[in-house]
């Protein structure tokens, strides 16, 4: 049976580096939509950017309650799943800033630059998920 994570092992575990998160939205329909996502955590929030006209970006406008899982796939299993509501921006400043720290994470600093100008534009959304609710287990099959 798992066990529990702290505040400190769950926000280490999603920041280790490149893992990413599984973006779950609310369509219009009410069913869910399902998408990977790149990340970061910035204090109580979880920050990403997205088209404005992707089924994220739309299902986001819309209703912005989300839940995120973040997961190792690898025995003996962690995962963590946050919930919360989205903040929509097109603050273009802000999104270059936030979309070149993100591409840091996942492609390396030489290439943030690069991800900020290229994600850093009309048409693009920076996302902020306040996180209310946190449910993470490290060692599931311990």
């Amino acid at each position: 049976m798992g066990q529990k994570m702290t505040d400190e092992e769950w926000r280490e575990f999603v920041s280790y580096g490149t893992r990413t998160a599984k973006l779950c939205t609310v369509r219009a329909d009410g069913s869910p939509h399902v998408a990977p996502i790149w990340f970061l955590v910035d204090g109580d929030d979880v920050v990403f950017n997205t088209g404005a006209r992707t089924v994220k970006g739309r299902n986001l406008a819309r209703d912005g309650r989300v839940a995120l899982c973040v997961d190792d796939d690898r025995p003996p299993f962690s995962y963590v799943v946050l919930h919360g509501r989205a903040r929509l921006s097109e603050d273009l400043g802000e999104l270059r800033h936030w979309a070149a720290r993100i591409g840091a994470r996942y492609m390396g600093e030489d290439r943030a630059g690069e991800f900020g100008a290229r994600n850093g534009v009309p048409g693009e959304l920076l996302v902020r998920v306040t996180i209310e609710k946190v449910l993470a287990e490290k060692g599931v099959a311990d």
